[in-house]
């Protein structure tokens, strides 16, 4: 989604959460080093130097991933080690605590934003903010609660065998992780007001691979620092800096692949079909409907892909539509565009979901009601949205708004979905003009 204006008050509450726990963390760490003699630090040093530069370059490079998701593997996976480690190299006890653990990470999130900052790019605090949660929940659970008779599970793994450690290392990091996956559900869906049981679902669906990728890599880095020293560090962490470079490639191609449909759905704009900004207003009503009605990640990314290119077969018109409103079109016309536009959509060969989507976009709910067909939602929300936005256009006029709706209203239960109408209401009562 683009950014407004304006910032969102999670923003805000996210910058509290990272400057509070890192501030916190560090004053903690400071009174422990005032109790500790300092040599029993100083041979952690080299350890900590290089957590830090690591986590700083996995900050850099972060990804971004399907929708707004942003995520650093390289630094999760990092600071997931940092906060498991027990010697390094053998013999050094890595004695520190969770504060420690926390203070760095803050840290080196900090130093690594300085290039986004520097460039303007885009920072999502909240991912921030879950992601030092993320860390902190896995430090204290092996550096900090007494799970046995008073000791932790870094004063017991002394005594066990290296695979019950190992076991217990990926146990805690995936509970952390899954935590940090909690977090940024909710938080997403406060952001786009869409349902948490829905967003709770994409969220775990596009985290467990990573989870598993992450929380085995971390526990590998931690254990084999013991016999190696800090050589093992860059050395396990290699193989995900490499896949994370793979997966940035991909997402540029994502990026083209997303901008290239915007650019077609702009034809019909400049061939004088349409108005200005009509498909980008279409397909930010479509988006926040979808949200609000609980649709997948995925299927909202194909409702956007839709909405953009709904007018792409008004090209096939001998004459263009007054104002391009097809809602004014003679049903067989109507019929005519879509069809017309889920052709042309098909000769990609990669879009055969938007075409179906397109080619269904003019059918009447009734035939859903009355007939049971399966008409998919997409398409139904396209239909109310657009004919919104035909009726009121880009114009911030309430009036032309309110006998939109009661024009819509009047085709309820028969042109169109009651429950879509009802949630673009709810949409709209929150902002008349949501963007994609």
């Amino acid at each position: 989604m683009r950014n407004r204006a304006r910032s969102h008050p999670l923003e805000l509450f996210g910058g509290v959460v990272v400057l509070a726990m890192a501030v916190g963390s560090m004053a903690v760490v400071v009174a422990r080093l005032r109790e500790s003699p300092a040599f029993e630090f100083r041979p952690l040093v080299p350890v900590i130097g290089v957590f830090l530069i690591v986590i700083v370059v996995g900050e850099v490079f972060r990804v971004r991933e399907l929708g707004s998701r942003q995520t650093a593997p390289l630094a999760t996976a990092a600071a997931l080690a940092f906060a498991m480690t027990v010697e390094c190299p053998t013999g050094t006890p890595a004695n520190y605590g969770a504060p420690l653990v926390i203070a760095v990470t803050a840290v080196a999130m900090a130093v690594g934003l300085v290039p986004s900052v520097t460039h303007r790019r885009v920072v999502r605090v909240p991912d921030l903010a879950n992601s030092l949660v993320g860390i902190a929940v896995a430090a204290v659970l092996f550096r900090e609660v007494p799970v046995s008779q008073g000791h932790t599970v870094l004063e017991l793994q002394a005594g066990w065998q290296p695979e019950l450690l190992a076991l217990v290392m990926v146990v805690i990091s995936a509970f952390a992780l899954m935590v940090e996956v909690l977090l940024l559900a909710v938080m997403r869906a406060v952001r786009s007001h869409a349902p948490l049981a829905r967003t709770l679902q994409d969220e775990f669906i596009a985290a467990v691979g990573l989870t598993a990728a992450l929380s085995a890599t971390g526990a590998l880095v931690a254990l084999a620092e013991r016999p190696m020293g800090v050589v093992a560090i860059p050395l396990f962490l290699f193989p995900l800096g490499l896949t994370q470079f793979a997966v940035r490639r991909q997402n540029a191609i994502r990026r083209t692949y997303r901008q290239t449909i915007r650019t077609l759905s702009r034809l019909t704009e400049l061939g004088g079909y349409t108005d200005p900004g009509h498909a980008e207003r279409v397909a930010g009503l479509c988006l926040a409907t979808g949200q609000q009605l609980g649709m997948s990640e995925r299927d909202v990314l194909d409702l956007e892909y839709s909405a953009l290119l709904h007018d792409i077969g008004q090209v096939a018109l001998a004459e263009p539509i007054p104002g391009g409103a097809t809602l004014l079109a003679a049903p067989a016309d109507q019929r005519r565009i879509a069809h017309d536009g889920a052709e042309i959509v098909r000769q990609t060969g990669v879009l055969e979901k938007v075409a179906v989507i397109l080619e269904a976009q003019t059918t009447s709910y009734r035939q859903v009601r009355e007939l049971g067909e399966d008409l998919p939602l997409a398409s139904r929300i396209i239909k109310v949205c657009n004919a919104y936005d035909d009726m009121a256009g880009g114009r911030p006029d309430p009036a032309r708004r309110v006998t939109a709706m009661e024009r819509i209203n009047l085709g309820l239960g028969y042109e169109y979905d009651p429950r879509v109408v009802d949630a673009l209401v709810r949409v709209l009562e929150r902002d008349p003009h949501p963007q994609t």
